[in-house]
């Protein structure tokens, strides 16, 4: 006989339902059914168990020495890699706050990128694909959409890929790369020691913020960075490990790079005491403004170019072609002014604004368009590293140049171009990348300087807010979106999960005996078509639940199923309390693989008469979308 009674317990649900499953084969059928028996489901459970927080923390800590240590020897490959392709010795130490002295193959220096480029596509496209580009999209990919898990080669091949780019020329940073493969390095921890996927994403978070703190002697900066970018969620459990390896990798950096800031800045006072403050608070925030439209323009044409290399064949052709306009561009500006200027991470350029005398507003002007360009032929062509440094370098020219353009034309107080340049760096990092926070924190961390602060809260956010307004994505999340991988701007406390169950359950359930025909039940009146929630007992003991689209009514009218109500329940439910909180209802609900909890009054063995509602996948899902309706959007 084929029965078809509708929609109890049904969708997602359906799969763990014990004994008989009743389901609704068309709506435009209301006469065909069939009944389904199915096993008893057993609760469901497989995750790892969770490590303590001291475990968890000590791991941390390994892998923030471990970082450390890599940061040096990342940092090493570059300067021997610089030094042959652009001295012909071998040599590691590399300061790389200097700007590179000309290089005695003459005019062949703009074939050092393009050899550099061959190397890189060949490591990339043999062994990791996922290490091509600036690293921190697949770091955060690998968060929300795979658990943590990033392949064990990718620390390697992104170091190998990293340092042949940088060492040979090309305009991009070293950050992306650490941050990638400490990343990949607490990654592998993760899944080496079974965890469940939270912990192993706190670890990932960690050797990111590891990276940043290794490489610019930044913990703070390193922190906010992981919190702001990397963190699903921020908790004692998760930002612990974040601050032990960073200040782990702080410290092991120490050792090898001393505990200098990245750059040396002379002293300076960024606002004036007088009247003319306010004034130049306003300049600061319209460097920010130009800083957004410059973000936005910078993150356009980073994909422009990675659209426009996309459509040729060859991925070595379209990196060494690439390469060979960077070498151009390179070589171009060396004949013109005596430097190199947007090799490499840049940071002899920027060392040299802030150092002061400053350059000619033109010619700062020209190397903010030109570092632009070189980052995007980099990038865009195939390179493999970071987009944080061309960001400083990008901000600091923009910076300087506001400033001393404004001096050239005569405005009534002469304006300091080393403290607009600062905080022009701060401005297109947080507007670039949209880490506010971040931004703020590792500009005065690299500089020691607090009396940027103000000026730089002020520039940062005119800057993202510009931004925002002509690119919505930023320059991480804008790749991803590219490939259909939503990440959220925006870290909202589910303040649901604080509800007691009193306050997310549906009081309107029945609770009936187990003996219950379940035609009868089906044809009683008062149901208006709707769907029921219904608690079933046996001898005022709760046996299961069952949900019921009430509206197959109509269809049954001549039928006779001869099953009751204890027949088709299930029994894939938990009992909670009226004062338990939503997170533990959830959680209990999850763990049992359960189609709905019970909510009882009072204390001890339940019965029938302490039953007061329940909750289903559903009200958890309205509950969540009304507490989210207090953030702006």
């Amino acid at each position: 006989m084929q029965i078809s009674l509708s929609d109890i317990n049904r969708g997602s649900e359906a799969q763990s339902l014990s004994k008989i499953d009743i389901s609704q084969s068309a709506p435009s059928l209301p006469g065909r059914f069939a009944i389904t028996t199915l096993a008893d489901a057993a609760p469901v459970d497989d995750q790892p168990r969770s490590l303590s927080l001291l475990r968890l923390s000590l791991l941390a800590l390994g892998l923030g020495v471990i970082t450390g240590v890599g940061a040096w020897l990342f940092r090493d490959l570059i300067g021997l890699l610089h030094n042959l392709f652009f001295a012909g010795r071998w040599a590691i130490r590399y300061d790389s706050n200097q700007f590179t002295p000309p290089a005695p193959w003459g005019a062949w220096i703009i074939l050092a990128p393009v050899i550099g480029a061959a190397g890189v596509t060949f490591l990339v496209s043999t062994f990791a694909p996922e290490a091509k580009g600036h690293g921190v999209p697949e770091v955060m990919d690998a968060i929300y959409y795979k658990g943590g898990a990033i392949r064990p080669v990718v620390a390697l091949v992104k170091s190998l890929a990293s340092a042949l780019a940088i060492g040979s020329g090309a305009s991009v940073g070293r950050e992306g790369p650490i941050i990638q493969i400490g990343s990949a390095l607490g990654s592998t921890l993760g899944q080496l020691i079974r965890m469940p996927p939270g912990q192993r994403i706190a670890l990932v978070a960690a050797g990111a913020g590891a990276g940043i703190a290794a490489t610019f002697n930044t913990p703070i900066g390193g922190v906010m960075f992981a919190i702001e970018l990397m963190l699903p969620e921020v908790s004692v459990e998760t930002f612990l490990p974040v601050a032990i390896a960073t200040g782990a990798a702080t410290f092991v950096g120490h050792w090898f790079f001393g505990d200098a800031p990245a750059f040396q800045v002379p002293p300076l006072q960024a606002l004036s005491t007088d009247p003319m403050a306010v004034l130049q608070l306003a300049l600061f925030a319209v460097l920010g403004a130009l800083a957004g439209i410059a973000a936005a323009g910078f993150i356009r044409g980073l994909h422009i170019a990675e659209d426009a290399f996309d459509r040729l064949p060859s991925r070595y052709l379209r990196h060494m072609l690439g390469m060979l306009g960077l070498g151009v561009l390179m070589y171009g500006l060396y004949r013109g002014f005596g430097q190199y200027f947007v090799d490499g991470v840049g940071y002899g350029t920027i060392q040299a604004i802030l150092s002061g005398p400053g350059l000619a507003f033109w010619l700062l002007g020209l190397l903010c368009v030109a570092k632009m360009l070189a980052t995007s032929l980099s990038l865009g062509s195939g390179s493999s590293g970071g987009i944080f440094s061309p960001s400083l370098f990008i901000g600091a020219t923009l910076g300087a140049a506001f400033a001393e353009t404004l001096n050239a034309l005569g405005f009534p107080a002469p304006l300091n171009a080393q403290a607009f340049a600062m905080v022009g760096m701060g401005a297109m990092v947080g507007g670039g990348t949209g880490a506010v926070m971040t931004a703020v924190t590792m500009i005065f961390e690299m500089t020691l300087d607090y009396s940027i602060v103000m000026p730089m809260i002020v520039a940062v956010a005119t800057s993202i807010g510009v931004r925002r307004v002509l690119s919505r994505e930023n320059i991480y999340t804008l790749k991803l979106v590219r490939r259909g991988r939503a990440i959220p701007k925006a870290r909202h406390a589910n303040m649901f999960l604080v509800l007691a169950a009193k306050s997310v359950m549906d009081p309107d359930v029945q609770v009936l005996p187990s003996d219950l025909s379940f035609d009868d039940y089906l044809r009683q009146p008062d149901h208006e078509g709707r769907l029921r929630h219904v608690v079933v007992t046996h001898k005022s003991r709760i046996i299961g639940v069952i949900r019921v689209n009430t509206g197959l009514r109509r269809g049954l009218e001549a039928t006779q199923t001869g099953v009751t109500l204890g027949d088709v329940v299930s029994r894939n439910f938990v009992v909670v309390r009226e004062t338990d909180v939503a997170f533990d209802v959830i959680r209990r609900m999850w763990r049992k693989n359960a189609i709905m909890a019970v909510v009882v009054r009072g204390k001890g063995v339940p019965g029938s008469e302490d039953v007061a509602g329940v909750i289903t996948k559903e009200h958890v899902a309205d509950s969540v979308a009304e507490s989210v309706k207090i953030y702006p959007r």
